[in-house]
């Protein structure tokens, strides 16, 4: 059983002399520094509460700026509501558009079977995300869960339903619309519906994670039992999910050695890049190195392990523990989701060595997950990111 509700969110009061724009951000984890000196040059900007902790890391500060923000009218609240949010956007020569259904989750241990994990997660990050939702006492971030749907009849309520609040066609030409639904009576048949649905968290473990170890530490406190989540049907056509391929600085492991220890653990086929990208699909996964050697890479077996027929987990296992030694701090590994742009750092020789993967597939993470296996971490990227800064929910 879920428990998912509409809620008295509070959300950007647009003013003259600013857009929405102004006020949202990606999700910090994708954000470069550049960006980020932009987007805080904005006063209101949702990064200013969410990415300016204090010298010792708290968040004081930050609480003081989302304190004025309501009191100046920057923000205003709603009566109890769900929101939609949809985004439309480019694909692989293809337009979509991906729906989601943002209210409160609340939060519940994973072993009650209801909400599913797929990756594991970054304990550092988790660490810096709890001294934020301690100071500020509000959730500023959604989670991004997939749920089995609401069902044709109730999609049409929806519709019908929702009111556009704002709208805004980012740097990549993804357009991002934000409607509010307040009927009473459709909300109510909306937390009905999802009583008896499971949830796969898609993105933002951590937050889910660090929001459940707030919810321990507050459990006098029934609004603090919840966290803001937007939820995407299993079915939605906008559903995209890239591969995350892994860069590797090997440290004082050479080349010639590491493709020789490759060998004996999987199957290797010497290709040119471009037969490596064409026949991706073919095959397990890529590789490409500094030298300009590519191959494409497959198990010699599974081992009776069900996760080795996953690319990030053998390619984990097999390579980047296994031959690299990453595990053990003898070697680095960064994240791409764009392949363009690793062909570009592998061109330019700014690493080792590349594991070119495939796209993941949501059955599998799904058959995966519900077996109680957790994947590598970004093992999945689903494009486009959930924005911040449309709506918070401040637990009250």
């Amino acid at each position: 059983m879920v428990t998912f509700l509409p809620f008295k969110g509070y959300r950007p009061n647009i003013r003259a002399g600013e857009t929405i724009a102004d006020r949202v951000s990606p999700p910090y984890d994708v954000i470069g520094e550049e960006e980020l000196r932009q987007l805080q040059s904005k006063r209101e900007n949702v990064t200013n509460l969410t990415l300016s902790p204090d010298a010792d890391k708290r968040y004081t500060q930050a609480r003081k700026r989302l304190d004025e923000m309501i009191a100046d009218g920057s923000l205003k609240q709603d009566e109890p509501s769900y929101y939609i949010y949809d985004q439309t956007f480019s694909d692989g020569g293809k337009t979509y558009t991906r729906r989601g259904l943002v209210g409160i989750l609340r939060t519940e241990e994973y072993s009650e079977g209801n909400i599913i994990p797929h990756e594991e997660t970054f304990s550092k990050v988790k660490a810096d995300r709890l001294n934020l939702l301690r100071d500020m006492e509000t959730h500023l971030e959604s989670i991004f869960g997939i749920f089995p749907g609401l069902g044709k009849e109730l999609d049409r309520k929806v519709d019908d339903s929702a009111r556009l609040l704002y709208r805004y066609v980012d740097g990549n030409g993804v357009e991002h619309r934000y409607s509010r639904i307040c009927d009473e009576g459709l909300c109510k048949e909306i937390s009905e519906k999802l009583k008896d649905q499971k949830m796969l968290i898609a993105d933002g473990h951590h937050r889910y994670e660090t929001a459940l170890n707030y919810a321990k530490e507050n459990p006098d406190s029934e609004a603090k039992q919840f966290v803001l989540c937007t939820m995407v049907s299993q079915d939605d056509a906008g559903l995209v999910i890239w591969p995350t391929h892994r860069l590797i600085d090997a440290g004082d492991i050479g080349e010639t050695s590491a493709i020789k220890k490759i060998g004996k653990a999987m199957t290797m086929t010497e290709v040119t890049e471009e037969e490596m990208e064409s026949r991706l699909k073919e095959h397990l996964f890529g590789m490409m190195f500094r030298s300009g050697r590519c191959f494409l890479l497959d198990n010699t077996s599974d081992d009776g392990n069900v996760m080795m027929k996953l690319d990030t987990y053998a390619a984990q296992q097999k390579i980047l523990y296994g031959v690299y030694k990453s595990d053990e701090g003898k070697s680095k590994i960064s994240y791409d989701a764009e392949l363009g742009s690793v062909k570009k750092a592998m061109a330019e020789k700014k690493h080792d060595a590349a594991i070119v993967l495939n796209a993941p597939c949501l059955q599998t993470i799904w058959d995966l997950a519900g077996q109680g296996k957790r994947m590598p971490k970004k093992t999945t990227f689903f494009f486009p990111k959930i924005w911040s800064g449309w709506v918070f929910y401040r637990m009250e």
